[in-house]
Order: C-alpha cells, then sequence, then structure tokens
C-alpha cells in the first residue's frame, strides 16, 4: 500500500515525498481512513509505530479542505512532555508545509512571551502540554471554543506523570461537537474510563508494541565520558566490516559536528537534518545508499522516511532522550532478512535515558568494557553476546583518567553477515 492509496490530497503527497514516505505504517494504514470519515479514533500504539503521523496527516487535510481564516484554533494535540510537543510540531510543519495552515507548539518551564505572541497571529492547530495550556487558558490568551479536532496523545503517560487532572480539565473547555483521537500504549482503568467519557462511538485500531521491534536486534552500549565519544566513533569504525552505518545524534549542530570529525579523520561522511536543503539531504541519502559514503549522521526527524537496504549498523552516538525514540532509530537496521547491530555510546547525563531504555524494552542491553575510553564508575555488565563484543585491543581500557590508543590491527569479528529469509 502507498499513501496514495489513502486518498490523500496533492499538496500532502507531495509532502511526504519530499520527506522521502512512500508506504505508511500499520497504524497510519489502519487510522488515516477513519479519521478522513469523520469518526472519533482509539488508537492502541506507542510512540515509534508512526502514529503521530498517523493523527498528523488526516487532520491537515481535513483542515485544509475546508479552510478558514487564521485565527481561531481548530486542532489540539495535547501530549506530557516538552520533548513530544517538539516533534509533533515538527511533523505537522514537515507534513503541511504545502497547505498554508499555521500551527503553534507551547509547554511550561520557558518564557511563555514567545509562544504568546505566536498564538495572536492566529494558528489553525496547536500542540500543547496541559499546564501550560491551562495557564493560557485562564489569562484568557486562548480559547478553545471554535475547537473542531481534539487529539489526546499518550494518555497513560500523562496518567503517570500525574496530569490526568489538568487533561480534564482542558476536555471541560472544549465543545461538545467535536472530533476526538486518543491514544495511549495501555489501558489501565481510569484511562479506559476517561476514553469512554470522550469519545462517541469510536473506531478501535491496534499495533503491535513497539518494543517487540528491539527483539530482532542485537544490541549493546558503550560508557562512556561524553568528551570521548568522537574518538570512540573513530575507534569503533576501524572495523571495515562496518561498511556502511547510520549514526544519530540528538541536535543538528551534533550532526554536523559529527559528520565533519570523521571527514577530518578520512572516514567519509555526511550530515542530514532540517537545516539542510531538500536537495543537499537527498544527494547524501543517495551516496549513502549506493555505498559511496560510509557514514550518515543523522537527527531524527530528518532520519524518518529514510529506508536503506541492507544497513546492519545503527550507531546511538546520543541517546534519545524519548524512550520510544530509541526503538524507532534501531529499528532502520535488521530488515529484509539482514541481521541488525545497534551500538549505543552513554555518558554519564544519559545513564537516566538508558534505564529508560531498558524499562520499555524489558532488558538489560549488555555493556561493552573492553574498549580504551571506558568511563569511570561504569554500572555492573550483563553478559555481551559474542557476536557483539567489543573490537580487541593490545592496550589495556583505560583507567584512572589514563588513555591508552588502540590498536587498528585487530578486527573486530562476526560483522555484516545476511540471515536467512524466513519462509
Amino acid at each position: 500500500m502507498s499513501f496514495a492509496d489513502l486518498q490523500l490530497i496533492a499538496p500532502i503527497l507531495d509532502a511526504l515525498n519530499e520527506e522521502g514516505y512512500t508506504s505508511p505504517t500499520p497504524i497510519q494504514q489502519q487510522a488515516i481512513p477513519v479519521v478522513l470519515q469523520g469518526k472519533d479514533l482509539l488508537g492502541c500504539a506507542q510512540t515509534g509505530t508512526g502514529k503521530t503521523a498517523a493523527f498528523a496527516i488526516p487532520i491537515l487535510q481535513l483542515l485544509y479542505q475546508h479552510k478558514q481564516a487564521a485565527g481561531s484554533i481548530r486542532a489540539l494535540i495535547l501530549t506530557p512532555t516538552r520533548e513530544l510537543a517538539i516533534q509533533i510540531d515538527e511533523s505537522f510543519a514537515a507534513y503541511g508545509r504545502n497547505t498554508g495552515l499555521k500551527h503553534a507548539v507551547i509547554f511550561g518551564g520557558v518564557s511563555q512571551q514567545k509562544q504568546v505572541e505566536a498564538i495572536r497571529k492566529g494558528v489553525d492547530i496547536l500542540i500543547a502540554t496541559p499546564g501550560r495550556l491551562l495557564d493560557l487558558i485562564a489569562q484568557r490568551i486562548i480559547t478553545l471554543r471554535h475547537l473542531e479536532f481534539f487529539i489526546l496523545d499518550e494518555a497513560d503517560r500523562m496518567l503517570d506523570m500525574g496530569f490526568i487532572h489538568d487533561v480534564k480539565k482542558v476536555i471541560t473547555q472544549l465543545p461538545a461537537k467535536r472530533q476526538t483521537l486518543f491514544f495511549s500504549a495501555t489501558m489501565p482503568p481510569e484511562i479506559a474510563k476517561l476514553a469512554n467519557t470522550i469519545l462517541t462511538a469510536p473506531v478501535k485500531v491496534e499495533v503491535a508494541p513497539v518494543s517487540s521491534t528491539a527483539e530482532k536486534v542485537a544490541q549493546c552500549v558503550y560508557m562512556v565520558e561524553k568528551k570521548d565519544k568522537a574518538a570512540l566513533l573513530q575507534y569503533v569504525l576501524k572495523d571495515k566490516s562496518i561498511d556502511r552505518v547510520l549514526v544519530f545524534t540528538r541536535t543538528k549542530h551534533g550532526a554536523d559536528r559529527v559528520a565533519k570529525q570523521l571527514n577530518k579523520h578520512n572516514i567519509k561522511a555526511d550530515a542530514i537534518h532540517g537545516d539542510k536543503s531538500q536537495n543537499a539531504r537527498q544527494r547524501a541519502l543517495t551516496n549513502f545508499k549506493s555505498g559511496d559514503l560510509r557514514v550518515l549522521v543523522a537527527t531524527d526527524i530528518a532520519a524518518r522516511g529514510i529506508d536503506v537496504e541492507e544497513l546492519s549498523y545503527v550507531i546511538n552516538y546520543e541517546l534519545p532522550n524519548v524512550p520510544e525514540t530509541y526503538v524507532h532509530r534501531i529499528g532502520r537496521t535488521g530488515r529484509a532478512g539482514w541481521s541488525g547491530k545497534a551500538l549505543s555510546f552513554c555518558d554519564f547525563e544519559e545513564r537516566e535515558y538508558l534505564r529508560d531504555i531498558n524499562k520499555l524494552t524489558a532488558q538489560s542491553i549488555p555493556v561493552i568494557t573492553e574498549h580504551p575510553y571506558l568511563s569511570a564508575g561504569a554500572p555492573p555488565t550483563v553478559p555481551v553476546p559474542q557476536h557483539m563484543t567489543a573490537p580487541k585491543s593490545n592496550t589495556p581500557a583505560r583507567k584512572e583518567g589514563k588513555r591508552n590508543g588502540p590498536n587498528p590491527r585487530r578486527k573486530w569479528k562476526g560483522h555484516g553477515n545476511k540471515t536467512n529469509k524466513p519462509s
């Protein structure tokens, strides 16, 4: 199935094509037609399944087909965290770039001035966290009287984080006549009760848990100080069997910096992110797919839609602060019968992210200790699978701040082998 089969309009199809998307994910296949028919939706899915596009694409289409003068908020997406709010806003920007629809994102923990300025200019779509939204409603900066679409995202996380009462307060501000989309990875009793209260004859869609993706990819983590990550990456890439690798960073600046450092050491690399032109991104991707480029460094948003056959390696240069994003990243490898391997670099500040990832994937990712940049105070290790052992060095790992250079002659064995495709 292609996106064209979902009866999407040209401005959105063009935007999806520019992003490199051709085939909808299972939840997109199920949810988009339901939303376009004007029905309420109950979606059981986690971040990383394509859930955001499953609601953003049809909402953009419905708003575009019934355009009004900008001014009133017509669609509200309520999400628990700043990080998710920003990601959703970026998705609306990408998919709606040809529609002329205006969107804004608001969240707490920062000055409200710029957020208020954006709202006062008029927006069609508002992405918000509950606390900041209620603040601006109380100040009469925001009214939801003309709302047509309400999307509650990550409802179970709202409950876990203690936001459910704020969510209920927001719901009291909504018009009774609206279309509601309700997403939750799990359905505890209080969430099920809330869904039953605010949905009218909903269609339920459900996809397999995103954590199951992690079971198909061999994983390991390197505990390393932040300042040593660049050297560790170069060390790992001394293994020539890693012939093509997708490296993830959290920021655009970080992606550029990593690519520049690798090229400086004669490792062919390029970066793709939102600040690069479509032509530059496409050129980098083409070179990567053809094998002319060994390393492609990407941010999470820019990597969406990337589908590279026979990609055996993903490296998380920086761990994501949203655990589902980790699973989405490593899902880029291990496709079409190829064995996938994911390596992650974890500094002290990222250990909290690693704990969240282990919790989500219901595992303890094996820790590689045999490398020259092992950080002090690294946590106890768990057994490392034989096929994920570290590159060997004739010099001992660094201790008490002393660094010993790696021996490039020793190879990391057992990589790049294709597994049999399932019959």
